[in-house]
């Protein structure tokens, strides 16, 4: 009995120390046992223990490796390596640089440097007795560019300015033309009425005319009218007077210093002062009325009395539409034509000019909107006859409405030819043409003589590019020119 309790007491020392033992394993431990059982049986007396109960003891099943343990565990036998040594990156080291400050340098001993900006180069302008240029620190604006003669030094100038251009242009200058005598007459020679009395032709004036040599200059005199030919230039020049002295009541002329002053009084009271240079140049026109009062309608002096007479100018950008920059009258409505004398100029005017250079420079003219009116002539004739004066109308309406609204406007009537005969005889034709239609305008619709002024241009633009006859080409315009004499017009 002994031996039982001393094995089983055994049993469960195990069982406590080690846990429930595996089943394989249990017929061991109980062998083990019954060894240490007789070992002590042989020292003692055999005692036999009463029957015990012997607990039960149960094992749980060994635990089964999930699917994810057993692909885990496959993976980590696929991965036996032999290890590999781990080798370490080291970055490479960046170069020590050593600065070296410079010496200390003595400052009794080195001399103080100062930096100077390169000089700029001098420009310098011809002097005039005319003109004095002064500096100025303001932008100028925007002038034609124009190209100045070197100097001594041999330093081309880069201020290119429009005052600069008038003194490159003052060696082209007018010859001096001995004006005519002015005397009041009548309208007989621009209108024919009632389609009575001989029409005068071009070949009644070219009897007289006489040609004379003044420098380079040759001039071919007709009456009131003298043609230059300059250089490569032709043109012809007329006195205005002439005009404003058809029905006048008086006509005085006097010489101040160089220049002429004439006062016309016309049939109506009103005064009309015109101050001229030596070479015929437009100064001043002046309207005074029955009351004294005074509209000052051109003054050039603020443009410059040396000023020149051709310009370098390039042709307009126009970027209204064409039938709104040259409208032609027979198609046109009243309403239209007035629209298009109160047009501002097609690009921006920076300065004013003179009439002369009105008169004389092609690109300044372009800059205003212009009229193409539907006046015929006979061949070799400037007199309109009674039918032609009556197209006039809804042009002279429209420019008595400007004139209303601003008493200093003033319309430019152009006249040209077609490219049949002389370049002489169609400039003395096409300007005798020019001044008909303004005789029209005052002497059949009211229309100021003052605030117009003509110029004939011959065959020098054709509207039509040919050689030949051309209905086209034998035409006259008219335009407002206000905004390129007055900076205050629009």
């Amino acid at each position: 009995m002994t031996k039982t309790l001393l094995l089983a007491s055994t049993a469960i020392v195990a069982w406590t120390t080690f846990g429930p033992a595996p089943a394989e394993e249990r017929p061991l431990i109980m062998a083990q046992a019954a060894i240490g059982g007789q070992q002590q049986d042989n020292s003692k007396k055999p005692v036999t223990p009463p029957p015990t109960k012997q607990p039960t003891v149960t094992t749980p099943p060994p635990k089964q490796p999930t699917v994810q343990q057993q692909q885990l565990h496959i993976q980590q036998q696929g991965q036996s390596q032999p290890k590999v040594e781990e080798r370490k990156v080291i970055p490479p080291t960046k170069p020590t640089v050593t600065v070296t400050p410079p010496p200390k340098l003595d400052q009794n001993k080195v001399e103080e440097r100062k930096i100077i900006p390169p000089k700029q180069p001098t420009v310098t302008l011809p002097k005039t007795d005319e003109h004095k240029v002064e500096e100025h620190k303001t932008t100028l604006p925007k002038q034609p560019t124009v190209t100045l003669p070197k100097t001594d030094k041999g330093t081309l100038p880069t201020v290119t300015t429009q005052q600069q251009q008038l003194q490159k242009n003052k060696n082209v200058t007018l010859p001096t033309i001995t004006a005519a005598p002015i005397k009041p007459h009548n309208a007989n020679e621009f209108i024919r009425k009632n389609n009575t009395g001989p029409a005068p032709t071009l070949t009644e004036i070219k009897k007289h005319r006489t040609e004379t040599k003044q420098g380079n200059n040759v001039l071919i005199h007709e009456g009131d009218r003298t043609i230059v030919k300059q250089d490569n230039r032709v043109f012809i020049r007329h006195d205005e007077n002439q005009r404003f002295a058809i029905g006048a009541r008086h006509v005085d002329t006097k010489n101040v210093g160089d220049r002429r002053e004439t006062t016309i009084e016309q049939k109506n009271g009103v005064r009309i002062i015109t101050t001229t240079d030596r070479n015929g140049r437009i100064l001043r026109r002046v309207r005074r009325d029955r009351n004294g009062h005074e509209t000052v309608l051109i003054e050039s002096f603020a443009a410059g009395l040396a000023a020149g007479l051709f310009l370098s100018l390039a042709p307009p950008v126009v970027h209204i539409p064409r039938d709104r920059y040259i409208v032609e009258a027979w198609r046109a409505s009243p309403e239209q034509i007035y629209d298009t004398f109160e047009e501002p100029p097609v690009e921006e005017i920076d300065q004013p000019y003179t009439v002369d250079q009105v008169l004389y420079n092609a690109p300044l003219r372009d800059r205003m909107p212009r009229v193409d009116l539907d006046v015929n002539f006979d061949t070799g004739s400037w007199q309109l006859t009674p039918d032609q004066v009556d197209t006039l109308a809804a042009i002279a309406d429209a420019i008595k409405r400007a004139i209303d609204r601003n008493p200093r406007e003033i319309f430019l009537i152009e006249g040209f030819t077609d490219a049949v005969g002389s370049e002489e005889d169609n400039l003395s034709l096409s300007d005798r043409r020019a001044e008909a239609v303004a005789v029209a305008l005052t002497e059949q619709f009211g229309v100021p003589p003052e605030n117009l002024v003509t110029q004939g241009y011959g065959e020098q633009f054709l509207k039509v590019p040919t050689q030949g006859p051309e209905r086209s080409n034998r035409r006259v315009a008219i335009q407002r020119i206000t905004p390129l004499i007055d900076q205050g017009a629009r």
